[in-house]
């Protein structure tokens, strides 16, 4: 009974995300329902946001899921952030990668989560300068939404559910 409730809470979910697929928690929700509710107790981290203005929330999430995923995370990052009002030519730019395309502090917010995920060391320049645009709390923001992002691609991979590229939309 329980279980039922929840896929339908996940179709729900799925038409709400723009018709993107949440098979692998459907996976989840079958095989454990202790584990599908421990990992919803997720969703709230990340959601979070109060300090940082939608676009660079969502330019940070975008770039940590595209280095995560080149399909449906990605589509559903972008449905969210149309959702929250960012500007389809700033979401182009982040899909595909080009920071040049940005504003100057959307580009400084590129760079800086491109070199999180990269994990090569170069994020301090970035840092400093995303922290100067918006702030401490609202780097504190970034820094959680960056890591939130990529656990999602990265569950639906580890479980089989991410085994191909899709073309995203940002015209949602």
């Amino acid at each position: 009974m329980l279980r039922r409730l929840i896929l339908k809470q996940l179709d729900a979910a799925e038409r709400k995300l723009g018709g993107v697929s949440l098979d692998y928690l459907r996976h989840v929700a079958r095989t454990s329902l202790p584990a599908f509710f421990k990992f919803a107790l997720f969703t709230p981290l990340a959601a979070h946001r109060r300090r940082l203005p939608p676009d660079a929330y969502h330019v940070a999430r975008l770039v940590a899921t595209h280095h995560e995923d080149c399909g449906t995370c990605v589509q559903i990052e972008v449905n969210l952030a149309r959702r929250n009002g960012v500007a389809p030519e700033v979401l182009r730019a982040a899909v595909k990668r080009r920071p040049d395309e940005l504003p100057a502090a959307l580009a400084d917010v590129y760079r800086f989560a491109e070199a999180v995920v990269e994990a090569g060391g170069a994020e301090g320049e970035w840092r400093e300068r995303v922290r100067a645009h918006y702030g401490e709390e609202a780097l504190v923001e970034m820094a959680l939404g960056i890591a939130a992002a990529r656990v999602f691609p990265t569950t639906k991979r580890a479980l089989g559910y991410a085994t191909s590229c899709a073309l995203v939309n940002v015209e949602v």
